[in-house]
């Protein structure tokens, strides 16, 4: 199995995993003119990265499905440059990062989620996760349950490894089918995942969550039927996101794309999964209610726990 496989849902076992991270990024708090400034790639092949910048991780890591998208560096030459902060949560902050080749003019955006350290993480909703997630060897098991400083760390290195398994597995029937959106995961280290920028590569401006929008009747009932494909594929791969909320969705070209998915929940092994299906739709759908569309959360709910294999 592929390191950035997604296991199976499985029809044993227990757990629920959440995750709420859901602040507003910095340069919508501030204003646009608080906006990541983009740095423009280096012109010397041969100087030194400085601080901020770094040489690319990319022989290091974990390495998101093939084949790669064009628009991706993966040369060992490239620099990463960091650009400013896109996003702050509870329990990660997401960073906008270029990577460029100097003296060519290949370079791409990124945007790069670092799981906190578990000194500094400020919410902590962790039990069922360690229930849904277990790890082989005993000790391991025993540092997380217990809450150790070595076990605090395993767990957040989980956190990431969840979310890139989840968007490896998601992208992938994404490109086959068109029915779901979730950003490329470019590369996973330990708790530091990068992921495709979604937004204007020229400027740095990144899509808007659906909860800024105010679309037109016809824009929003587009977005609806987005909504509820993406739900169905997620139900026939056996998971609910298990946090889905209008701030977690954000809107690119006229794409509704879903993001912060460590928390994925098998709605079939969770006793509580299909509780966490029907808060998605409720939580969701209550926003395109209060925007005209018929509020329909119980039918939709039905019809993903059929797809879901559970009614």
């Amino acid at each position: 199995m592929r390191e950035h496989d997604l296991p199976a849902p499985r029809r044993r076992g227990r757990g629920k995993s959440r995750f709420d991270d859901d602040d507003e990024p910095q340069f919508l708090k501030r204003g646009r003119a608080e906006r990541p400034v983009l740095a423009e790639p280096g012109s010397d092949p041969d100087a030194q990265p400085d601080q901020p910048d770094r040489w690319s991780s990319w022989d290091q890591a974990v390495h998101g499905p093939e084949p790669h998208p064009d628009w991706l560096v993966t040369e060992l030459a490239a620099r990463d440059t960091e650009l400013g902060v896109l996003k702050t949560g509870k329990e990660a902050d997401v960073h906008l990062v270029r990577r460029a080749v100097p003296g060519t003019d290949r370079s791409c955006l990124l945007a790069v989620k670092r799981y906190r350290d578990p000194q500094h993480r400020l919410f902590h909703r962790d039990a069922g996760y360690l229930e849904g997630r277990r790890v082989r060897r005993s000790r391991e098991m025993r540092a997380m349950t217990g809450r150790t400083a070595f076990g605090r760390q395993m767990i957040a290195g989980q956190w990431a490894a969840a979310e890139f398994a989840a968007l490896a597995r998601l992208w992938g029937i994404g490109a086959a089918t068109g029915r779901i959106t979730v950003p490329y995961p470019v590369q996973l280290i330990g708790t530091e995942l990068m992921l495709e920028f979604v937004g204007d590569p020229e400027d740095g401006a990144a899509a808007p969550r659906l909860a800024q929008l105010r679309p037109e009747p016809a824009e929003l009932r587009d977005l609806w039927t987005q909504l509820v494909d993406a739900l169905v594929v997620l139900a026939r791969a056996g998971y609910a996101h298990g946090d889905l909320s209008p701030y977690n969705l954000l809107v690119h070209r006229g794409r509704l794309v879903m993001i912060d998915l460590p928390q994925v929940v098998d709605v079939v092994a969770n006793p509580q999964g299909p509780e966490f299906l029907a808060r998605d739709v409720q939580v969701v759908g209550a926003w395109f209610a209060a925007r005209g569309l018929p509020d329909e959360p119980d039918e939709v709910t039905g019809m993903l726990l059929r797809e879901a294999g559970i009614r």
